[in-house]
């Protein structure tokens, strides 16, 4: 344990030195503030039954396609490309201490920049002095859904660091990996349409991975146990691969 602590420290420093990180931090703050304001703007001039902060939660998948690679790209490879995870490799550590303190370093600050969000509700609330502009059953299933959908999300970009000694090509097969994620759910049910024969199983298989409709049913105060296997699972085996792959890539070199 005292290991495994060590590393997390290490790589949250590394993180908080690193420019990339800021970099990530400045454009999800800008761009995800330009979406709250236009959302806010289209909520009032239509009036919409949904509040803006539900509409701002249901867009978790925006910037899970720039921060994701960017937090991760440079957590394995880089040390591959270096020869350093060889080093760290022969010191009292194991695989698994390495690949979870990096995850846990990167999905830390991924949840602590979706957490600095809150203030664009605290500022609507301020103002606009409207209880039914924060209501908090929404939001906070929101966020726990951010929370449940980050995590697959940052072991996904984890696994693509881990298989290959190049930034840019961690980058982009992490980008990749989570584009094809978020896409294969929102189209499955498109794609089981055109089959002949129907499957109840299926169906409930192409239900159970609809990451926007899980966002849809959080937001909405509809908290299933289901969605929390499958991210917590899924981020599990993900992690479970990085694993294998810092072992086997290892033992060669």
């Amino acid at each position: 344990m005292g290991n495994f602590l060590t590393l997390l420290r290490n790589e949250l420093r590394a993180l908080l030195i690193s420019p990339s990180t800021y970099i990530a931090a400045f454009l999800f703050l800008v761009i995800m503030g330009f979406v709250f304001q236009d959302l806010l703007a289209e909520f009032i001039r239509t009036e919409s039954d949904t509040a803006p902060a539900t509409d701002f939660i249901r867009l978790f998948w925006l910037p899970a396609f720039f921060l994701v690679p960017l937090f991760t790209m440079k957590s394995i490879a880089e040390e591959r490309r270096l020869g350093t995870i060889e080093t760290l490799m022969t010191t009292p550590v194991n695989s698994v201490e390495v690949v979870l303190s990096k995850f846990l370093a990167a999905y830390l600050y991924y949840m602590v920049l979706w957490a600095s969000t809150l203030s664009f509700q605290y500022v609507l609330y301020t103002f606009a002095k409207e209880p039914s502009l924060l209501d908090t059953g929404p939001i906070l299933g929101g966020y726990l859904f951010i929370a449940l959908s980050g995590s697959l999300f940052i072991a996904l970009g984890i696994l693509a660091s881990a298989v290959t000694r190049s930034q840019l090509v961690a980058g982009i097969l992490g980008f990749a990996l989570v584009f094809l994620t978020l896409v294969l759910g929102r189209y499955s049910v498109e794609i089981t349409r055109h089959e002949t024969e129907p499957s109840v199983l299926l169906d409930r298989l192409v239900d159970y991975v609809q990451i926007f409709q899980h966002g849809e049913d959080f937001t909405s105060g509809i908290i299933d146990s289901r969605p929390f296997v499958l991210y917590l699972t899924g981020t599990i085996l993900l992690l479970f691969f990085a694993v294998v792959a810092v072992e086997t890539r290892s033992s060669k070199t």
